[in-house]
């Protein structure tokens, strides 16, 4: 590292790494970017750290200071359990936590779930992948006090993300966000990221909550006789490989059409999104296969 062209507060960014208690896949990977002197990447993989900001994290995967990866979404999460144990000091604390369709977004999940339940924080985990819209009814249902949901929302394939919600199932806003940010900057070394779980604070959800919240959702119709006048309505969806596609269908059935047509083709859950260019439905190509299915 020594005729490295880079700074020296770059250098000593990556130096804690190399040095620190990261597991030796990271630094191996750290290690041949210095080999093959790749300094645009090293360059934006460590120049700073990935911020806390409104609503939490999101950025490219991969290995450094601002990247998603196992320890940033470790720290963010201590960062939140310490700031959750300071504003509940009396309270068993309660915490979702829901995935979507992302590449490493169920491991991250299971990183989160660690740390929380490391922290004695009670930990409801989704038992595969789920929208956000439930994630925020399960933690006002479950009674809890925080809730985590790894996605990346309609960014490429590169990217994932963690969202913190606070105890009404919105998202954590001013000044919460901003004093969760603080806790997180407080941790000035991994070691002070507690990873090893506790299984018997983690408890699995998934069919219980679903059946509730798609029962609840229902009653929400604002016009169940003209549902039945027009159940056979035609209606097209497509979930572009996510989350959608586990709770979008039975949504509506319990509403009452019949009519339902999926894109198959994108039904099938995957985090490279091989059918589109980008997994954004503000995009028009995205939705190409739909509007195809719709026309016939």
């Amino acid at each position: 590292m020594e005729n490295f062209p880079i700074d020296q507060v770059l250098k000593d960014r990556i130096n804690t790494w190399l040095t620190g208690d990261y597991d030796e896949s990271s630094k191996a990977e750290i290690r041949q970017l210095i080999d093959d002197k790749n300094v645009t990447e090293l360059t934006d993989a460590f120049y700073r750290d990935l911020e806390f900001g409104t609503g939490g994290l999101r950025g490219i995967m991969g290995v450094g200071s601002n990247r998603v990866n196992k320890y940033t979404l470790g720290t963010a999460t201590q960062g939140l359990s310490n700031y959750l144990k300071k504003i509940y000091p009396d309270q068993q604390i309660k915490v979702v936590i829901a995935h979507d369709n992302r590449n490493n977004s169920s491991v991250f999940a299971n990183v989160v779930a660690n740390v929380f339940s490391a922290n004695g924080i009670y930990v409801y985990f989704f038992e595969g992948l789920r929208p956000t819209p439930e994630l925020s009814y399960a933690i006002r249902s479950l009674g809890c006090q925080s809730g985590v949901m790894l996605t990346a929302s309609h960014n490429p394939k590169e990217y994932n993300g963690y969202k913190a919600y606070g105890a009404d199932g919105g998202q954590l806003v001013a000044p919460h966000d901003e004093a969760v940010m603080a806790e997180v900057l407080k941790i000035k070394d991994i070691s002070e990221v507690n990873f090893k779980g506790i299984d018997s604070n983690i408890e699995k959800i998934g069919k219980e909550i679903d059946e509730k919240y798609l029962d609840d959702l229902a009653k929400l119709s604002i016009s169940k006789d003209a549902i039945q006048r027009q159940h056979d309505l035609k209606i097209v969806f497509s979930p572009i490989h996510g989350t959608g596609g586990v709770m979008v269908p039975p949504a509506l059935k319990r509403f009452g059409f019949t009519n339902v047509i999926t894109v198959d083709e994108q039904m099938i859950v995957d985090g490279n999104f091989p059918t589109v260019i980008y997994p954004n439905p503000e995009e028009a190509e995205a939705t190409t296969l739909l509007w195809q299915k719709l026309r016939k």
